[in-house]
Protein backbone atom coordinates (compact mmCIF):
# COMPACT_ATOMS: atom_id res chain seq x y z
CA UNK A 1 0.00 0.00 0.00
CA UNK A 2 1.23 3.72 -0.22
CA UNK A 3 1.79 5.51 2.70
CA UNK A 4 1.89 8.50 3.39
CA UNK A 5 2.48 8.98 7.36
CA UNK A 6 1.73 6.56 10.32
CA UNK A 7 2.00 8.38 13.91
CA UNK A 8 -0.23 9.38 16.89
CA UNK A 9 -1.76 11.89 18.05
CA UNK A 10 -4.88 13.23 19.82
CA UNK A 11 -8.24 12.54 17.67
CA UNK A 12 -9.46 15.87 16.60
CA UNK A 13 -12.63 15.14 15.14
CA UNK A 14 -15.51 13.07 15.03
CA UNK A 15 -17.13 12.06 18.15
CA UNK A 16 -13.94 10.56 19.03
CA UNK A 17 -12.24 13.94 19.37
CA UNK A 18 -9.88 14.44 22.00
CA UNK A 19 -8.55 10.96 22.49
CA UNK A 20 -5.46 9.13 21.67
CA UNK A 21 -5.42 7.96 18.50
CA UNK A 22 -3.01 6.30 15.44
CA UNK A 23 -3.39 7.38 12.23
CA UNK A 24 -2.39 5.80 9.22
CA UNK A 25 -2.71 8.23 6.07
CA UNK A 26 -2.81 6.47 2.76
CA UNK A 27 -1.23 8.68 -0.51
CA UNK A 28 -3.53 9.48 -3.20
CA UNK A 29 -7.15 11.00 -3.55
CA UNK A 30 -9.35 11.17 -7.01
CA UNK A 31 -10.63 14.82 -5.28
CA UNK A 32 -9.24 18.11 -5.08
CA UNK A 33 -11.55 19.85 -2.48
CA UNK A 34 -10.96 24.19 -2.71
CA UNK A 35 -9.81 24.13 1.47
CA UNK A 36 -8.16 20.67 1.65
CA UNK A 37 -5.43 20.85 4.52
CA UNK A 38 -3.73 17.35 3.25
CA UNK A 39 -3.09 18.15 -0.44
CA UNK A 40 0.78 17.09 0.46
CA UNK A 41 -0.61 13.70 0.72
CA UNK A 42 -1.74 13.64 -3.32
CA UNK A 43 1.81 12.23 -3.96
CA UNK A 44 4.63 10.68 -2.69
CA UNK A 45 4.16 8.19 0.09
CA UNK A 46 6.11 5.27 0.30
CA UNK A 47 5.18 1.58 -0.33
CA UNK A 48 4.43 -0.35 2.20
CA UNK A 49 2.65 -3.85 3.24
CA UNK A 50 -0.16 -4.50 5.20
CA UNK A 51 2.16 -6.21 7.81
CA UNK A 52 4.55 -3.38 8.49
CA UNK A 53 1.60 -1.07 8.97
CA UNK A 54 0.27 -3.19 11.65
CA UNK A 55 3.52 -3.84 12.88
CA UNK A 56 4.10 0.24 13.52
CA UNK A 57 0.39 0.71 14.58
CA UNK A 58 0.95 -2.06 17.15
CA UNK A 59 4.10 -0.42 18.63
CA UNK A 60 1.99 2.43 20.19
CA UNK A 61 0.10 0.71 22.15
CA UNK A 62 -3.03 2.69 21.43
CA UNK A 63 -6.66 0.47 20.45
CA UNK A 64 -8.18 3.94 18.25
CA UNK A 65 -6.79 3.75 14.91
CA UNK A 66 -8.06 6.51 12.06
CA UNK A 67 -7.75 5.27 8.80
CA UNK A 68 -7.64 8.35 6.44
CA UNK A 69 -5.43 10.68 3.38
CA UNK A 70 -6.23 11.48 0.93
CA UNK A 71 -8.79 9.36 0.14
CA UNK A 72 -8.47 5.87 1.45
CA UNK A 73 -10.58 4.08 -0.17
CA UNK A 74 -8.89 4.62 -3.31
CA UNK A 75 -6.57 2.06 -2.58
CA UNK A 76 -7.59 -1.36 -3.39
CA UNK A 77 -5.95 -2.84 -0.60
CA UNK A 78 -7.40 -0.67 2.07
CA UNK A 79 -10.46 -3.33 2.54
CA UNK A 80 -8.08 -6.00 3.63
CA UNK A 81 -6.72 -3.10 6.22
CA UNK A 82 -9.24 -2.43 7.43
CA UNK A 83 -10.26 -5.92 8.05
CA UNK A 84 -7.27 -6.58 9.64
CA UNK A 85 -7.32 -3.86 12.02
CA UNK A 86 -10.58 -5.50 13.14
CA UNK A 87 -9.74 -8.61 13.63
CA UNK A 88 -6.75 -7.94 16.15
CA UNK A 89 -9.53 -5.79 17.88
CA UNK A 90 -8.57 -2.05 17.21
CA UNK A 91 -11.17 0.74 17.47
CA UNK A 92 -11.12 1.44 13.67
CA UNK A 93 -12.47 4.77 11.94
CA UNK A 94 -12.59 5.30 8.34
CA UNK A 95 -12.54 9.15 7.17
CA UNK A 96 -13.49 9.00 3.70
CA UNK A 97 -14.77 11.49 1.25
CA UNK A 98 -18.16 10.25 0.43
CA UNK A 99 -16.56 9.92 -3.40
CA UNK A 100 -16.18 6.22 -3.31
CA UNK A 101 -18.59 3.02 -2.70
CA UNK A 102 -18.21 2.39 0.88
CA UNK A 103 -19.61 -1.18 0.34
CA UNK A 104 -16.33 -3.27 0.97
CA UNK A 105 -16.14 -1.41 4.48
CA UNK A 106 -16.00 -4.08 7.13
CA UNK A 107 -18.84 -4.06 9.46
CA UNK A 108 -16.96 -3.39 12.24
CA UNK A 109 -15.27 0.21 10.75
CA UNK A 110 -16.93 3.24 12.07
CA UNK A 111 -17.27 5.19 9.05
CA UNK A 112 -16.61 9.08 9.08
CA UNK A 113 -18.78 10.18 6.04
CA UNK A 114 -17.37 13.74 4.47
CA UNK A 115 -20.36 14.98 2.78
CA UNK A 116 -18.97 17.33 0.13
CA UNK A 117 -20.71 20.85 0.57
CA UNK A 118 -20.83 23.78 -2.57
CA UNK A 119 -17.98 25.09 -1.69
CA UNK A 120 -15.32 22.30 -1.51
CA UNK A 121 -16.11 22.12 -5.32
CA UNK A 122 -16.37 18.45 -5.48
CA UNK A 123 -20.10 17.98 -4.49
CA UNK A 124 -20.99 16.62 -8.06
CA UNK A 125 -18.35 13.75 -7.01
CA UNK A 126 -20.37 12.50 -4.24
CA UNK A 127 -21.76 9.04 -4.45
CA UNK A 128 -24.98 9.71 -2.68
CA UNK A 129 -25.70 5.99 -2.47
CA UNK A 130 -23.22 5.91 0.90
CA UNK A 131 -24.95 8.08 3.29
CA UNK A 132 -28.03 5.69 2.60
CA UNK A 133 -25.74 2.93 3.82
CA UNK A 134 -24.35 4.61 6.82
CA UNK A 135 -24.29 1.85 9.78
CA UNK A 136 -25.43 2.63 13.24
CA UNK A 137 -22.29 3.44 14.59
CA UNK A 138 -21.28 5.80 11.58
CA UNK A 139 -21.45 9.35 11.75
CA UNK A 140 -21.61 12.53 8.51
CA UNK A 141 -19.48 15.57 8.66
CA UNK A 142 -20.18 18.90 6.55
CA UNK A 143 -17.28 21.37 6.31
CA UNK A 144 -19.12 24.75 5.16
CA UNK A 145 -16.75 27.48 3.99
CA UNK A 146 -19.47 29.97 4.14
CA UNK A 147 -23.31 30.58 4.48
CA UNK A 148 -24.16 29.12 1.12
CA UNK A 149 -22.77 26.09 2.44
CA UNK A 150 -23.83 25.83 5.70
CA UNK A 151 -27.75 26.66 3.79
CA UNK A 152 -27.18 23.93 1.62
CA UNK A 153 -25.85 21.42 3.99
CA UNK A 154 -28.54 22.15 6.98
CA UNK A 155 -31.30 20.33 4.26
CA UNK A 156 -29.00 17.16 3.96
CA UNK A 157 -29.67 15.44 7.43
CA UNK A 158 -33.46 16.20 7.26
CA UNK A 159 -34.08 14.66 3.70
CA UNK A 160 -31.99 11.56 4.91
CA UNK A 161 -33.56 11.70 8.10
CA UNK A 162 -29.39 11.57 9.95
CA UNK A 163 -30.64 13.45 12.93
CA UNK A 164 -32.53 10.46 13.77
CA UNK A 165 -30.23 7.80 13.66
CA UNK A 166 -26.79 9.41 13.49
CA UNK A 167 -24.73 11.77 14.97
CA UNK A 168 -24.27 14.93 12.09
CA UNK A 169 -21.09 16.79 12.75
CA UNK A 170 -20.90 20.34 11.08
CA UNK A 171 -17.28 21.94 11.31
CA UNK A 172 -15.91 25.16 9.68
CA UNK A 173 -13.14 25.52 7.19
CA UNK A 174 -10.14 26.49 9.09
CA UNK A 175 -9.71 30.16 8.58
CA UNK A 176 -12.33 30.94 6.26
CA UNK A 177 -15.42 30.66 8.58
CA UNK A 178 -15.50 31.88 11.98
CA UNK A 179 -16.35 28.96 14.43
CA UNK A 180 -18.66 31.49 16.18
CA UNK A 181 -20.73 32.54 13.30
CA UNK A 182 -21.23 28.89 12.49
CA UNK A 183 -22.34 28.21 16.20
CA UNK A 184 -24.61 30.96 16.05
CA UNK A 185 -26.95 30.04 12.88
CA UNK A 186 -26.91 26.77 14.19
CA UNK A 187 -28.04 27.80 17.67
CA UNK A 188 -31.04 30.29 15.54
CA UNK A 189 -32.00 27.27 13.67
CA UNK A 190 -32.62 24.90 16.50
CA UNK A 191 -30.56 21.92 14.39
CA UNK A 192 -29.75 19.03 16.03
CA UNK A 193 -26.51 19.16 15.16
CA UNK A 194 -22.87 18.88 16.68
CA UNK A 195 -20.53 21.72 16.16
CA UNK A 196 -16.90 20.39 15.44
CA UNK A 197 -13.69 21.79 15.53
CA UNK A 198 -10.76 20.51 14.50
CA UNK A 199 -8.89 19.93 17.96
CA UNK A 200 -5.90 19.31 16.98
CA UNK A 201 -5.83 22.78 14.96
CA UNK A 202 -6.56 24.63 17.97
CA UNK A 203 -3.21 22.47 19.60
CA UNK A 204 -0.49 22.94 17.03
CA UNK A 205 0.31 24.75 13.97
CA UNK A 206 -2.51 24.67 11.79
CA UNK A 207 -0.42 23.45 9.29
CA UNK A 208 2.23 21.12 10.83
CA UNK A 209 1.77 17.54 9.25
CA UNK A 210 1.95 14.05 11.79
CA UNK A 211 -0.39 15.51 14.22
Amino acid sequence: MRITEVFHSVQGESTFAGLPCVFVRLTGCPLRCTWCDTDYAFFGGTDRSIDDILDTVRSYGCQLVEVTGGEPLAQSDTATLLRRLCEEGFTVLLETSGAVDTTIVHPLVRIILDVKCPGSGMTERMHWPNVNRLRPQDEAKFVSRDRVDYEWAKNIPTRFHLADSWPVLFSPVFGALDPRLLAEWLLADRLRIRLQLQLHKQIWTPDMRGV
